[in-house]
């Protein structure tokens, strides 16, 4: 099986490669909250008829007010993975670097447009060099993060030949202190946020493009009249909203990462980093751990690229600590 390879929550697949595998499946391959924000009934309203302005303008506005940004400066899309689709065909660099290792896609998307990649562990360092310099803030997979006034300097000199730094904030809600997001409409820096990670609804699709008004511009033209559908609005703007349940949820998750760090230290396995929502570890043969624990019937996160990493999500509940720790035994 290869198709987990590409992403994780593939469980159908998995299910399917591993029929023996006791139910219900343990899925903590994907580092999604797992306590999603509560959503009350969404109105009728948002199901049949098209998104208005005013819902529209309530959820920029939560937004833009939680991310702590510049309202001038942000756009609302149907989910950030459209928005690193679309980014070539808005800016047109010739040579890229990116963070590596980090989420595939960025990688994949820009060598598909064409363009010249140099995937490094210190991006930062090509501004001189580069076109455009994208990475995650945090990291994705391995919690690596970058000084603001490090990320700004590189946004400066990038700026000054025309280039871009683009930052996918993905998991920036678990720690606001890492966001540039109230720095967006400096030139060269375009910023990216993703609603479903950590408020655990990655089945509605929103997420936010932060950048200079040009490409706001040229993103809105691509996105059509109605980028994002009503319900999405409807609960966009209560969970942005809601900042002492976004509170209360940094401390459940920090405390829930405590509590799986201790299970994977007691299995002996090496921690290498990650987030509140997730650990990236470190094993001598991470393709049979993984293995072992999907016969167990828990899914977590492998990679095409090492042979000694993995990525585990947050366990749910008591039991499924419990379930994950019998099977990291011996």
């Amino acid at each position: 099986m290869k198709d987990d390879l590409l992403h994780g929550g593939a469980l159908d697949r998995m299910r399917a490669h591993f029929p023996d595998a006791p139910a219900p499946w343990l899925d903590l391959s994907t580092g999604i909250n797992p306590w999603p924000c509560p959503v009350d009934p969404i109105p009728a309203e948002a199901f049949e008829h098209l998104p208005t302005q005013a819902a529209y303008h309530a959820c920029h506005t939560a937004m833009a007010h939680a991310f702590n940004a510049p309202q001038d400066h942000l756009l609302i899309a149907p989910g950030s993975e459209l928005l690193i689709r679309l980014l070539p065909t808005i800016i047109a660099p010739r040579r890229v670097a990116t963070l590596s290792p980090s989420y595939g896609d960025h990688a994949r998307v820009w060598r598909a447009a064409g363009c010249e990649l140099i995937e490094t562990a210190d991006p930062l360092d090509t501004a001189d060099e580069a076109d455009a310099i994208v990475l995650c803030q945090p990291n994705n997979p391995d919690g690596r993060t970058f000084a603001l006034d490090d990320l700004l300097a590189a946004c400066d000199r990038l700026a000054v030949r025309g280039g871009w730094l683009i930052v996918d904030e993905a998991y920036a809600d678990l720690d606001p202190a890492l966001s540039l997001a109230s720095r967006t409409g400096r030139d060269g820096l375009i910023v990216l946020r993703s609603f479903g990670k950590f408020f655990g609804l990655a089945g509605l699709r929103l997420g936010a493009l932060l950048a200079p008004t040009a490409i706001l511009t040229g993103m809105q033209e691509k996105l059509g009249v109605w980028p994002v559908n009503g319900p999405a609005l409807d609960v966009g703007a209560r969970c942005y909203g809601d900042l002492a349940w976004q509170a209360e949820t940094r401390a459940r998750l920090a405390a829930a990462r405590q509590r799986l760090d201790i299970i994977l230290e007691n299995a002996g396995l090496a921690l290498a980093g990650g987030t509140d929502l997730f650990r990236f570890i470190e094993t001598e043969d991470a393709t049979g751990l993984w293995e072992k624990l999907a016969r167990a019937g828990i899914y977590v996160r492998r990679f095409d690229w090492s042979a000694r990493h993995l990525r585990i999500g947050l366990p749910p509940d008591a039991d499924a600590e419990a379930r994950l720790a019998a099977a990291l035994s011996p």
